[in-house]
């Protein structure tokens, strides 16, 4: 697939807990669409070239998580547990009637796959792409990030500016060369605003301060542990996202705590394995879906 669109989007707004959620669909309105969870910094709309891949059949929708996007900005800043809080009602808004199939990458793939042993009945299956959660920390590196997060306070926001979206599209292709330009143009596009002299990424800065909460993995695995739906996780031959995990990003760790998930590696991909060749990560969600009807 080259940089043109095969199945239109189209955008609508609902509230979420409070906050303007901006929802992009694809396809016929439907009470069971495929909800496609993106990862941190990026938007819905850029599930496009997967969405492209996948059967005309199935009908999608993509919300811009809080402070991405189109959807609103939280000012007090952003915890963790309030995307499980705004994926709940959002459920409940888009999906009310049963269990829902997930599509999730990255930060994505990590709220729905804790999700998915919370609120353990409200999930059909999972595609994880690549949301392999954070490495263990430790209490001893607590007051450290503690003031670095007051001296983020204190500095302020700062917005990312770029002279246009063509340019962000190079950097983006600088920095993942398997990525093609077309698409490159087309993220750099659904990621930023206009502003007088450029651009500027439409996140909110609140989301690139460091959370001054430590990430306990050892409660990521507990939820994980709990879920009973088929998972398929999907994992980039390219990425570091399992190498930066030491040992709980063996193969058998993972087994031994997503116990319902089928593992499979994907050659000459990254990270961003959605963006880079969708065609290859629809094969394997269309085969794995069918594995389970």
């Amino acid at each position: 697939m080259s940089g043109e669109v095969r199945r239109a989007a189209c955008h609508e707004e609902i509230d979420v807990r409070g906050l303007k959620y901006r929802l992009t669909r694809w396809g016929e309105s439907s009470a069971d669409p495929v909800v496609l969870l993106h990862g941190w910094m990026d938007v819905g709309l850029t599930w496009q070239f997967l969405v492209d891949c996948l059967p005309d059949d199935w009908s999608f929708v993509a919300p811009d998580w809080r402070g991405f996007g189109g959807s609103g900005w939280a000012p007090g800043g952003y915890w963790f547990p309030d995307y499980f809080a705004d994926l709940d009602a959002l459920l409940d808004a888009i999906a009310p009637y049963g269990p829902v199939r997930v599509i999730a990458h990255s930060m994505g793939g990590n709220v729905a796959s804790m999700y998915a042993g919370i609120r353990r009945e409200r999930l059909r299956w999972l595609v994880n792409i690549e949301g392999v959660g954070l490495p263990r920390t430790s209490p001893e590196q607590a007051p450290g990030r503690y003031e670095q997060w007051l001296d983020q306070l204190r500095e302020g926001l700062r917005e990312s500016r770029y002279e246009s979206a063509e340019r962000l599209a190079d950097v983006l292709v600088m920095r993942n060369p398997r990525l093609t330009q077309s698409r490159a143009q087309f993220i750099a596009r659904a990621w930023t605003r206009p502003v007088d002299g450029g651009v500027v990424l439409s996140a909110d800065p609140r989301h690139r301060w460091i959370n001054p909460v430590l990430y306990r993995r050892e409660e990521a695995e507990a939820c994980w542990r709990r879920i009973e739906i088929p998972v398929l996780l999907l994992i980039g031959e390219q990425s570091d996202a399992l190498s930066r995990l030491g040992e709980d990003g063996t193969e058998e760790r993972l087994r031994s705590v997503l116990r319902t998930a089928r593992i499979v590696t994907m050659p000459d991909v990254g990270h961003m394995m959605h963006h880079e060749a969708p065609e290859a990560v629809a094969r394997q969600i269309v085969e794995f879906a069918r594995s389970l009807s």
